[in-house]
């Protein structure tokens, strides 16, 4: 074995101060058009919402929402109660999650380029069928080759992202592809507004889709596949090659070795799902299933889902509600920057931190505006409905540069390569199943909750912000092969990682015993 030994997972020793290179052109082309991947995920959050406000749409695939909707004296907070408008909008993510843990042997035995292709394939089918649906049925078939398609790529390009780029950069272009989610998001919702008035908008908005699926499938096609996965397949001049080239020098030593030990380990294990299991792997795991659960659990995916709907409720007239729906997803898009921007030099724990305190501040807001002057027959007057928009803006603003890309980030640079790719599958499974779960029971928990929704919300917020702080070590500048040793350094979750003696082979590095503590 290269290197002569191998720590408890990934690679034995820390190399990162010899790693060379620099942000060359061929990193930000290939992080540009993989990131596009991304869109499609944000198109379809930002298309939906739009789309199940629309009177056409009702009409013809959901005519007792449309009925409830018109009814004066239904409550604001039930018109659009139904179990069935919600199947449309959640059975996409169901398929996702089912979809993305099978996207899990293609990505490892195949590479990320073809889970990329095999995603931009299936959202493109997706696209067409729902464009051209005739019934429920065949809208909702759409909908889960959807599903598909981001179950697949959600997988592959966030992994593709973490490998691409260099370590002191990792951070800000990993989040690609939460800028082009954003930028979906508010592309979609941009659409709705051109379409709402046409007796077949929806249909457009819908079919528009194929857009973003078609550069995505294009762009897998084109990309160059990570150095880590060509390793991982037996290509080793080839990874090296593409290596190079990516950091700019031939000098990549030290980085090819890291790749190729931890490369070496990955292919003596056979089932990564099982393995992920282990004692040794439990602060991963930890974290590939409360990362994507609290992103969702913060609420955003309700308020971007059905924005048109939310604001529609709180007696925002039909363009109204558009616009402040529009006006979240610009924010939305606008604020990822802000992360890009910090990420690398203040962290993720502090972003997500301070995120967290700020969307509680406006969740709560909200509900006390909400509680105090919104009833089940009247409408915010001007004044509260600017306030209610202004509040919800800030705590998209504080997601888009937070929760939003970290809960991506964190876990796509966390995981061995022996387990990298379970573990990326097992984070898109639980963030789509909880997806699945707040889209099919939101309208029905706005309907019971009323204006409490936004507490519930504050309340999981709460908790994942506490959660950040005691047990999220820093990864700001660690190596991708290299993370095993935060765990190591961690307070609580050294007691878990086996140290020398217990699973670890001789010739590892000491830890100079430093303790990383929250």
């Amino acid at each position: 074995m290269a290197g002569g030994s191998f720590g408890p997972a990934g690679v034995a020793k820390e190399r990162a101060q010899q790693y060379k290179g620099k942000l060359t052109s061929y990193v930000i082309i290939a992080c540009t058009v993989a990131a596009v991947g991304g869109s499609i995920f944000g198109y379809d959050v930002g298309i939906s919402g739009g789309v199940t406000s629309m009177d056409t749409f009702l009409e013809k695939f959901f005519p007792t929402v449309f009925v409830k909707k018109t009814q004066a004296h239904e409550s604001n907070y039930c018109k659009y109660d139904s179990q069935g408008l919600a199947a449309f909008t959640s059975s996409l993510y169901l398929a996702g999650l089912v979809a993305s843990l099978m996207a899990s042997p293609v990505t490892r035995k195949f590479g990320r380029r073809t889970s990329i292709i095999c995603g931009g394939l299936s959202f493109l089918t997706g696209a067409t069928l729902n464009a051209a649906a005739m019934n429920l049925a065949m809208l909702l078939l759409g909908r889960i080759m959807l599903g598909v398609g981001i179950g697949f790529g959600n997988q592959a390009v966030p992994l593709y992202l973490s490998e691409i780029a260099p370590t002191h950069l990792r951070g800000g272009l990993n989040m690609m592809f939460q800028v082009a989610t954003t930028f979906g998001i508010f592309i979609a919702n941009m659409i709705n507004f051109g379409t709402q008035k046409l007796n077949w908008g929806w249909r457009l908005s819908l079919g528009l889709a194929a857009v973003p699926a078609l550069l995505m499938t294009v762009g897998g096609i084109l990309l160059p596949e990570t150095p880590n996965s060509l390793i991982e397949q037996g290509k080793k001049e080839k990874g090296r090659e593409i290596l190079e080239k990516l950091r700019g020098t031939k000098n990549v030593d030290a980085e090819f070795e890291d790749m190729t030990e931890a490369s070496e380990l990955s292919n003596v294990i056979k089932n990564p799902f099982q393995n992920i299991l282990e004692k040794r792997y439990r602060p991963e795991l930890v974290m590939a299933i409360c990362m994507p659960m609290f992103q969702i659990l913060t609420g955003i995916n309700s308020i971007l889902f059905y924005a048109p709907v939310l604001f529609q409720s709180m007696g925002f007239g039909g363009n109204a509600s558009l616009y402040s729906s529009a006006l979240t997803g610009a924010v939305l898009a606008s604020s990822t920057f802000i992360s890009i921007a910090t990420v690398d030099k203040l962290g993720r724990r502090a972003l997500l931190i301070s995120g967290g305190i700020q969307m509680i501040t406006c969740q709560v807001i909200v509900a006390i505006i909400l509680g105090v002057k919104f009833g089940n027959h009247q409408e915010l007057s001007k004044g509260f409905s600017i306030l209610v928009v202004v509040m919800i803006c800030l705590f998209v603003l504080a997601f888009g540069w937070s929760w939003g890309p970290l809960g991506w980030t964190v876990p796509s640079e966390i995981f061995p390569l022996e387990i990298r790719s379970a573990g990326q599958s097992i984070t898109v499974a639980v963030n789509l199943l909880f997806t699945f779960i707040i889209a099919q029971a939101f309208l029905a928990l706005l309907c019971a909750f009323k204006f409490g929704i936004f507490l519930f919300f504050a309340g999981w917020i709460t908790i994942m912000t506490i959660f950040v702080y005691f047990f999220l070590p820093e990864t700001k500048g660690v190596p991708i092969e290299e993370m095993v040793f935060i765990w190591k350094k961690h307070w609580f979750w050294k007691k878990l990682v086996p140290t020398k003696g217990e699973g670890e082979i001789s010739n590892s590095v000491e830890l100079d015993g430093n303790v990383t503590e929250p």
